[in-house]
């Protein structure tokens, strides 16, 4: 789905209804799990709870938009292997050649596709099914990126001089 007021592009992974048992009884809450990118290097994850579905949904978009992160993107793929690990969850997404496709599983499937990657290979290697944790250990994963790319644009400033 399109947020029409940002432009970005959503999924919801996970709606979970949580119990909270207080001294007059129980309290229910509704959690959603949002994965939201604007499928040019932008990608970010909301974990929200609210009192009804559609109010978890959009607090977790307004909180994976806030939440987002860059993804370096160099010929519809990522630059180099990564691997990420959150819990149990571990990740290991691979650059593929152009034409490949987009081999993934689960919600790293989600995370690349809405991150704009059209071109990689990623297998999912921890023990959980547990869909939240494999998305955050595919956005960590990610974030390793960022570093190579901080260091290429200082490299290039460089040579400029």
């Amino acid at each position: 789905m399109i947020d029409r007021k940002t432009g970005w592009e959503y999924r919801v992974v996970e709606i979970k209804r949580v119990t909270r048992v207080t001294r007059g009884g129980k309290r229910f809450k509704i959690r959603a799990v949002v994965i939201a990118g604007n499928k040019n290097g932008k990608i970010g994850i909301g974990v929200e709870k609210g009192d009804d579905v559609s109010q978890a949904v959009n607090k977790a978009l307004n909180s994976a938009i806030k939440n987002s992160i860059n993804v370096p993107i160099i010929n519809k793929t990522i630059p180099y292997t990564v691997e990420g690990k959150v819990s149990a969850a571990k990740v290991l997404i691979k650059p593929a050649k152009e034409g490949k496709g987009l081999i993934a599983g689960g919600t790293v499937r989600i995370v690349l596709e809405l991150a704009g990657i059209e071109n990689a290979i990623s297998k999912i290697i921890g023990v959980t099914k547990n869909p939240l944790t494999n998305a955050l250990s595919a956005i960590s994963a990610l974030k390793k990126l960022n570093k190579y790319v901080k260091t290429q644009e200082n490299v290039n400033k460089s040579d400029q001089i």
